[in-house]
């Protein structure tokens, strides 16, 4: 009796040796296959650290339009720090010519359309280029804080001014100050001078003594220093030195308007001074460089988002999105 219970005990305790060795191989296959599971996982985050865009992307052009385009940079590389973008301010006429290149920039900003003679110049060099429409500007005229006389001028008394019609203040209005008028403006390798010359002046001579500037922080000095200057820039650069200067309401015809985020409006009260401002893709570089493309998606996803802060108008969100889904149609 004694004897089969010991022969059980034997049988039970193999078996228990068994089921332990079974166990054993169970879980070394169970961590065999975790480890080739874990290696591929490793591996497909590997491919998605590989699809990261990286590189650098090259802008020039508006000086206008370049504090808009630096903040997006900014925040553009604080969520894509493998990407290095470079925004410079040559003017939107002179950075077409570094656009319009080979080896050219990957985006040109322009405060105007482009003209036929630079698309001629795309065409000639094999260049597909597309208009992206980033915000709406106010073009402002500006005067030293102590005028305290031409804080409202109708169209026609800016257009007096600066075509060299009046030499004094006092010849715009016989009330006003018999001191001479100093005009400042930006040179011809801005948009905005482009623009004030066809759509403002249209397409006649500024005065001969025009102080004309390449930089616009330039431009604010001068105004802010000389009492009889009267100059036209950009609303952003306004916004941004109201301590410095101020801005002239102007009298479109149904009374003066002044320049604010409010007002300004391809169809609102200050439509007679607002314009588009874009930048210019160019697509073939988009289409080789995939940090290109995204960065001109990230433009367009969160353009409006950052236009306020920069002085400019948002454009309406279905252009925004009309054009997100034009760019990704280029992948």
């Amino acid at each position: 009796m004694k004897f089969k219970k010991y022969l059980m005990f034997l049988l039970i305790a193999a078996l228990a040796v068994v089921i332990a060795a079974c166990g054993s191989d169970s879980e070394g296959d169970n961590k065999d296959n975790n480890e080739e599971e874990s290696s591929e996982n490793t591996g497909s985050e590997g491919d998605s650290e590989s699809e990261k865009v990286e590189g650098s992307v090259v802008i020039d052009g508006s000086g206008t339009v370049f504090p808009l385009m630096a903040k997006l940079a900014e925040e553009y590389m604080g969520e894509k720090p493998d990407v290095s973008v470079e925004v410079s301010r040559a003017g939107t006429s002179a950075g077409f010519e570094k656009f319009l290149a080979e080896d050219g920039t990957d985006f040109n900003d322009a405060s105007r359309v482009i003209k036929d003679e630079e698309k001629a110049k795309a065409e000639e060099l094999g260049m597909e280029i597309k208009e992206l429409k980033v915000a709406l500007d106010g073009l402002t005229i500006v005067t030293h804080p102590d005028n305290d006389w031409a804080t409202e001028l109708t169209e026609d008394q800016v257009k007096g001014i600066f075509l060299g019609e009046y030499t004094n203040w006092s010849d715009v209005n016989p009330e006003w100050p018999e001191e001479k008028i100093q005009t400042y403006g930006p040179n011809e390798n801005h948009g905005t001078y482009e623009f004030f010359y066809e759509n403002i002046l249209e397409e006649q001579d500024l005065v001969s003594d025009i102080n004309l500037q390449q930089d616009y922080s330039t431009l604010v000095t001068l105004v802010a220093e000389d009492k009889n200057a009267i100059g036209f820039f950009g609303f952003g650069y306004y916004d941004n030195n109201k301590d410095k200067v101020q801005a002239v309401s102007i009298d479109f015809g149904d009374g003066a308007v002044e320049p604010s985020l409010d007002t300004i409006a391809e169809d609102g009260d200050y439509a007679g001074y607002t314009r588009p401002v874009f930048t210019y893709l160019n697509v073939d570089n988009a289409k080789e460089k995939p940090q290109v493309l995204d960065y001109a998606l990230y433009i367009m996803n969160n353009v409006n988002e950052f236009a306020g802060e920069t002085g400019f108008a948002p454009i309406p969100e279905e252009e925004a999105k009309t054009l997100v889904s034009e760019l990704e149609a280029l992948k």
